[in-house]
């Protein structure tokens, strides 16, 4: 049973969490066979903590859509930290990047646009906390 205060087994047959991580653990063994057990673990747990704080982003820029702030922007930027780990966000990332005004054809952003979205981000935020501490 080992530490089942901490991790309870399922009731309803599936898969409890220890085997689950162990799971995980060897599938990034299979795919970075060079590096050893520990160097894996920490790339998993490194990956996991990036696909939060994309999911966090992600979840924020929906919720500008409806509040202030530069809603689908921070959507692509969400989006983009997670591509690097799900391959479902990077096909919807091209369909987002094509909202943005000036993308090209296949969705990506010339030099120029991308510093204007990140001056005018950085303009938004400014102002908003400067209407909150005001």
């Amino acid at each position: 049973m080992g530490d089942s205060a901490a991790h309870p087994e399922p009731d309803d047959g599936g898969l409890s969490w220890d085997e689950v991580v162990d799971a995980a653990e060897q599938a990034e063994l299979a795919a970075r066979p060079d590096e050893s057990p520990a160097e894996v673990r920490s790339h998993l747990i490194f990956r996991v903590a990036r696909m939060s704080l994309a999911s966090a982003i992600l979840l924020a820029g929906v919720a500008m859509l409806a509040l202030p702030g530069p809603g689908w922007l921070v959507i692509a930027a969400g989006l983009a930290l997670l591509a690097r780990d799900v391959a479902w966000a990077e096909r919807l990332l091209v369909g987002v990047r094509r909202r943005i005004p000036g993308a090209q054809p296949d969705g990506s952003l010339p030099r120029g646009v991308w510093a204007t979205i990140i001056v005018m981000a950085l303009a938004g935020v400014a102002a908003s906390i400067w209407f909150v501490v005001r």
